[in-house]
This record gives C-alpha cells, sequence and structure tokens, in this order.
C-alpha cells in the first residue's frame, strides 16, 4: 500500500513523540513545583501562568506529535489485512528498530530548552535536517518502522512466508502484532516496503 504525502507526514512526526516529551521535560519550570495548582492561566486578569519556558513552542510541537503518533495508532489498529499466508521462518530483530530514530533523537539533544534563545539558523538547519530525514526514509519505504510501535506490542521479524496453495517462499521484513511461530496462517497487507501482520483469528 503506497501512502499519500500527508500520511506519511503524520507518521513520521509520530516517531518522535519521545524527542518531543524530552523537550518538553526540559521547557519546564521545575521551580513552579514549589507553588501551589493553578488552572486559571488563560483567565484575562489571572496571575497564572503555563509552568514552561518557552509554552508557544514545546506545548505545540508534543501535542502535534501526540496527534501523529495517535493516529498512527489507530491507522495500525484498523489497516484491512486481505491476505492470508503461511509463515514457514521467522527472525525477531530487536534492536534494528530502535535504530531508525535514536540517531535522530541523539541529534536534538542540544536543542534543550533554548527555543527563546536559539538562533535562527539553528532552527532553519533542523528544519532543513528533518526533511532531510523525512525524504530519505519515505524514498526508502520504511516510513512506518516507529520504535515506538514496540510498546503496543508490534515487533520487527524477518520472516518466510508462502501464499496459500503455493509452493514459492518469500522473504520480507514485517512488522508483527502479537506472537507467531512457524506454520500459523497470518493475515497481512503491505505499507510501502514494510509487511503488516496479525495472527489470523
Amino acid at each position: 500500500m503506497s501512502l499519500r504525502l500527508w500520511t506519511a507526514i503524520t507518521i513520521f512526526l509520530g516517531s518522535y513523540l519521545p524527542l518531543s516529551i524530552i523537550l518538553l521535560a526540559q521547557d519546564f519550570k521545575y521551580s513552579n513545583l514549589n507553588h501551589g495548582l493553578c488552572f486559571s492561566f488563560w483567565a484575562e486578569e489571572s496571575s497564572c501562568s503555563l509552568p514552561f519556558q518557552n509554552p508557544y513552542a514545546s506545548l505545540p510541537i508534543f501535542f502535534v506529535c501526540l496527534a501523529c503518533f495517535s493516529i498512527t495508532i489507530i491507522t495500525m489498529s484498523v489497516i484491512k489485512l486481505n491476505n492470508s499466508s503461511k509463515i514457514t521462518s521467522t527472525k525477531y530483530i530487536p534492536s534494528e528498530l530502535m535504530n531508525y530514530t535514536l540517531p535522530y533523537v541523539v541529534s536534538f539533544m542540544g536543542m534543550g530548552a533554548d527555543y527563546g534563545e536559539a538562533s535562527p539558523d539553528k532552527f532553519i538547519g533542523i528544519f532543513i535536517f528533518m526533511i532531510w530525514i523525512f525524504w530519505i526514509t519515505y524514498k526508502s519505504g520504511q516510513i512506518i518502522l516507529n520504535p515506538v510501535l514496540v510498546a503496543f506490542g508490534w515487533k520487527l521479524h524477518e520472516i518466510t512466508y508462502s501464499f496459500a496453495g503455493s509452493s514459492s517462499q518469500h522473504t520480507t521484513t514485517a512488522l508483527i502484532k502479537g506472537p507467531i511461530e512457524v506454520g500459523d496462517i497470518v493475515q497481512h497487507n503491505w505499507i510501502q516496503e514494510v509487511m503488516i501482520v496479525k495472527k489470523k483469528q
């Protein structure tokens, strides 16, 4: 299944949810924890304020990534798996899924909580970097390889499978929900170059 550009962008931004949480935590004013709770910061004459140094940067980034990741999870749960195959071999790849995002997270750790102090050229450089990372990932067909999916039961495998009534075997990379074993009949579909697999009920 090919992805429309806006869908690919949504999935890509969702993969940066952990990064957005890190940046949000770094932007938080921990000194405010000593004050009482105050929830009327939206009122015109309120003395309350959001407990962030740069809330107009850190909060939108977080909520955009959260919304995009939520859409990704919903998409993964409702995707139609119209094909049926038999698993003839499977190899779990425990570290590969993490490798797709961790280098990018490390690249952004230097941003810290300096949204308000960062120079425009720094943001321009990060923006260009993000565009290149997205385009490379999109063109390689690996946009769905989101390491956060591990927390929701998805794991990356290299599998060999055969279609019903066929002796031909095929090998591919697959995101699999739940445990599978050799001989299991599974339902699957494709998102770009990655097979999405669930055990047949």
